[in-house]
């Protein structure tokens, strides 16, 4: 502005008036010159498979950094994290910085740019340059529990002990004879057998195994919903997982049933752990889908491939008693042949608002809506509790623990 004024009423004062000018470029010149380097080079390091729901960290490396270096990353919808970050420069003059990489949605997601941000020496200019960032991270189902032996542990010891438990008298499937003896059931008495030994013998039973085990997992829109930070069908993916790794260790064969506007795919029950492999497969390619489910489709194609009694846990939810009620009269059909387990996951921020006091007059609205939910909610898994259907409604944390507690506890009392 000063040169500008010089230049108007003083003309004679030309040569003074641009001098700023000629100062500036100088200075311009010299940050240049000062702050040049040659292009940025990015080395990063990062695990390229992540459970859903948990962290990863991603290493990343500048050498020769500049000391303000900052960062911004763009992330795929399937990661979640810091989207602005500094590096900590080291003695050797190396950027480094340490991001919390969470996986978000199931999928392989690449980062593609990460774009650099520093100042000259001067504080005359901002270099922001963008760096190729080729790195692919696949998000699987969390396997986390499996890995650990948990389950493993909890269903040996509880169906066989240390030793394998042989339920006499009891169970389903023969094992052998022995002598009877005072106190023993006299329905387990073979009499033809004691007819032609001239004494007593009884069937010794054990718990049947190689039952049909059958994982439905309902994709549709309102599996989508977010509770935790994950999907409802991210933490039943978990859940049906965790159970039939459970049920190929308690012996029993495992199936699985996908299904939203129609009937995705089918697999009939396998034995083997290998079953688990293939399962845990197709689940890493179930895609997020926003089509209405169609209960009733769905239902009857999974009793018409299912001939044999089975224990079919189904992974669904609902938004009103109206939207449930072909929900309701579909299981009704199915459970007449089938055990049926039906599993809904709680959303904690609801049961939250009902236990907050409102502060105006939005909160009271909200407090009678969330009550009206949690309500209709109750009504149509009575119903269900009534047509003879094991309920688990349970917050995403617990989910898991209580499907395999149900699951062993119909297996220990013989039920399918």
């Amino acid at each position: 502005m000063l040169s500008i004024l010089g230049l108007a009423f003083f003309g004679g004062l030309r040569e003074l008036a641009l001098a700023p000018w000629v100062l500036l470029a100088l200075l311009s010149a010299a940050d240049l010159l000062m702050s040049f380097s040659r292009r940025k080079q990015l080395v990063f390091d990062m695990r390229s498979e992540i459970f859903v729901g948990e962290i990863q960290v991603l290493k990343l490396q500048v050498p020769d950094a500049p000391k303000d270096l900052q960062a911004r990353l763009e992330w795929p919808k399937g990661l979640s994290g810091a989207a602005e970050f500094e590096f900590r420069i080291g003695p050797d003059g190396t950027g480094s910085a340490e991001i919390d990489c969470r996986g978000v949605r199931r999928g392989i997601w690449a980062f593609e740019h990460l774009w650099l941000h520093w100042s000259s020496r001067l504080k005359l200019f901002d270099f922001v340059p963008r760096l190729d960032f080729a790195l692919e991270v696949r998000v699987v189902p969390n396997i986390r529990l499996i890995q650990s032996g948990e389950i493993a542990t909890t269903v040996q010891s509880t169906l066989y002990g240390v030793k394998e438990n042989r339920a006499i008298g009891e169970g389903s499937e023969f094992h052998q004879l022995r002598d009877f003896v005072q106190g023993m059931d006299v329905k387990s008495i073979d009499w033809k057998r004691s007819a032609k030994r001239r004494g007593l013998v009884a069937k010794e039973l054990r718990a049947e195994r190689n039952h049909h085990v059958i994982v439905a997992l309902d994709n549709g829109y309102l599996m989508r919903e977010e509770i935790a930070g994950l999907p409802k069908i991210d933490h039943a993916v978990t859940a049906a997982l965790a159970v039939a790794w459970a049920a190929a260790i308690g012996g029993d064969l495992v199936g699985y049933y996908a299904y939203d506007v129609r009937p995705r795919s089918f697999v009939a029950p396998r034995a083997g752990r290998q079953t688990f492999a293939r399962l845990r497969s197709w689940t890493s390619e179930l895609a997020y889908v926003g089509h209405e489910t169609n209960h009733t489709l769905a239902l009857t194609e999974l009793n018409a491939r299912t001939p044999k009694r089975s224990l079919i846990i189904i992974f669904t939810d609902f938004i009103d008693t109206t939207s449930a009620e072909l929900l309701i009269e579909n299981i009704a059909i199915l459970s007449k042949r089938h055990l049926l387990i039906f599993v809904t996951i709680r959303d904690p921020e609801v049961e939250a608002l009902v236990e907050s006091a409102p502060k105006d007059l939005d909160g009271v609205a909200t407090l009678v809506a969330a009550n009206q939910t949690i309500s209709e909610r109750r009504l149509v898994l009575e119903r269900l509790a009534r047509l003879g259907v094991t309920v688990l409604d349970a917050r995403p944390d617990t989910v898991t623990a209580k499907l395999i507690s149900t699951y062993l506890e119909i297996k220990a009392r013989e039920l399918i």
